[in-house]
């Protein structure tokens, strides 16, 4: 399929058949377990350190620093599993990112911050691929597009319901328990959900496509992938300067359950965003889908610069997050449209670590703007607006050449 095409409009499955073909949930829960430690590591190593003695800033340090960390390898990562395979770099990445967190809860986070912050450095460096493993998994699992667009919109929409569960996980097990039991539980998920994933066949028997004699259809940044990567980094501002506004939402009404609420309800949005997209197939191509995506994605964000109160402000973020997933969902699609197919794990990457550090400079910015509530509530539509722009005056659907003639069926 082209970036011109699309399956046919208004097609539809069930997602009892969706999660009923061979190994889809098993694909899909074990990422899901496996990936649960991205939400519940940072947390968790923040309360270990509180509680040792230590100071917040330290703590807000070394979550920081795991979460970098792990973005900053995905490339890498995804890069090593397109030449190796996904059992060689998962295996040991998620054995050794266990035995980093581990080792936190034995050696402390006071007695020598030097060690502390190599050991969050290792273990964030670790964290093994699983979201750009599954996506390359997909076109193998689920060979019909009708599926494997309802399993991508149902994989896309789940996403932010780790951001969820995983901080109430960690706070309920710190609470009735201790934060270095959180952080076991946390190493112990992160192992279980990657041996889900790597015993199921279609992941031990995936191996990347066969580097041509040529290297010229290896190149990965064709101008289309940069502008796709550019305005992602858009929508990643948008997530993160939603999350300092809702802190500040939440000190500026004194209501420290809305710092909670709004990333909740924003999530929320996504995945039932997700399981509508995925229900049935739309009309137009993935580039006019990721445009029309991104167009309400922008116009979600424009209640806020009323400066809402609390309970119209939690409905107002649902609307964006609803086009969340249909702007994520049709950018893996055109990513792998246009990645060559010996770079597609490592293009996914460089797509995951887009937003991520879109998210980073979100809240940076949203942090200057602390005092200043329009200018803060404005950000989440900049960052929209920014993506919105990039794609229209790059419009990276268009598919590079020569690399563009050979490419692969997908929905």
């Amino acid at each position: 399929m082209t970036l011109t095409d699309s399956p046919t409009s208004g097609a539809r499955t069930t997602y009892g058949a969706v999660l009923g073909s061979p190994y889809v949930a098993r694909l899909l829960g074990g990422t899901l377990i496996g990936r649960l430690p991205n939400g519940m590591a940072p947390v968790a190593i923040l309360l270990l350190v509180t509680t040792d003695g230590g100071t917040l800033a330290f703590g807000g340090l070394l979550s920081a620093l795991y979460g970098l960390a792990s973005a900053l390898s995905q490339p890498v990562k995804g890069r090593l599993m397109d030449r190796h395979g996904q059992t060689r770099v998962s295996g040991p990445a998620a054995i050794l990112n266990s035995a980093a967190l581990l080792a936190l809860t034995t050696v402390g986070t006071t007695g020598s911050p030097a060690v502390a912050v190599v050991i969050v450095v290792v273990g964030g460096l670790a964290a093994p691929p699983l979201e750009a493993g599954l996506r390359a998994l997909w076109p193998s699992v689920l060979p019909d597009p009708v599926r494997r667009h309802t399993a991508l919109a149902l994989d896309t929409g789940t996403q932010g319901l780790l951001y969820i569960a995983g901080p109430l996980l960690v706070a309920a097990l710190s609470t009735a328990h201790s934060p270095a039991l959180a952080l076991v539980v946390t190493a112990t998920l992160g192992l279980t959900g990657t041996a889900v994933v790597l015993t199921a066949p279609p992941s031990r028997t995936w191996r990347p496509a066969t580097r041509g004699r040529s290297g010229t259809c290896d190149r990965l940044f064709s101008s289309g992938l940069v502008a796709l990567f550019t305005a992602l980094v858009g929508v990643g501002v948008a997530i993160g300067g939603m999350n300092v506004w809702s802190v500040a939402m939440a000190e500026r009404h004194d209501m420290d359950l809305l710092a909670g609420v709004l990333p909740a309800a924003f999530s929320t949005g996504s995945f039932l965003g997700g399981l509508l997209y995925g229900y049935r197939t739309w009309p137009g191509s993935p580039t006019r889908q990721l445009l029309l995506g991104t167009g309400g994605f922008l116009l979600g964000w424009l209640p806020l610069l009323a400066l809402p109160t609390p309970f119209p402000a939690t409905a107002a973020v649902f609307a964006p997050g609803a086009f969340l997933t249909v702007v994520v969902a049709r950018a893996f699609t055109i990513t792998d449209t246009l990645a060559p197919p010996t770079r597609t794990t490592e293009a996914y990457a460089w797509l995951i670590l887009s937003i991520g550090v879109g998210q980073a400079t979100g809240a940076a910015l949203a942090g200057r703007f602390a005092d200043h509530p329009h200018a803060l509530a404005a950000l989440p539509a900049a960052g929209a607006i920014l993506a919105l722009t990039v794609l229209l005056l790059a419009h990276p659907g268009r598919p590079p050449a020569p690399c563009g003639r050979h490419r692969r069926q997908h929905a």
